[in-house]
């Protein structure tokens, strides 16, 4: 959060981090690449089995599947915060409202 980002207001701030996160979840899709692999990758991080399978073998684009059930299962915002995704909307009320 530097200079300009002091200033954005707070339903910007959310929007920017529902898209980045959505970014970041069709990054890993793509990088599995084919179908059993998602499917096991996502049955691995949580998703329940159907929705995987549903979800794995979907020939949707990526950007289609990051939103979709199974996907924000496996990589819930918990776990993309464990990997070291930072939520601006947290260093955004960290900023505005200091304690």
């Amino acid at each position: 959060m530097n200079y300009f980002g002091i200033g954005m207001r707070y339903n910007d701030i959310m929007e920017l981090d529902h898209w980045l996160r959505r970014r970041i979840r069709m990054c890993y899709l793509k990088q599995w690449g084919w179908a059993r692999k998602r499917i096991g990758e996502l049955i691995k991080l949580g998703s329940p089995k159907y929705q995987a399978i549903l979800t794995g073998l979907s020939r949707k684009g990526y950007w289609h599947l990051a939103k979709t059930y199974a996907t924000n299962c496996g990589l819930s915002k918990q776990y993309l915060k464990n990997q070291g995704l930072v939520s601006l909307r947290t260093l955004w009320i960290r900023i505005h409202y200091p304690a």
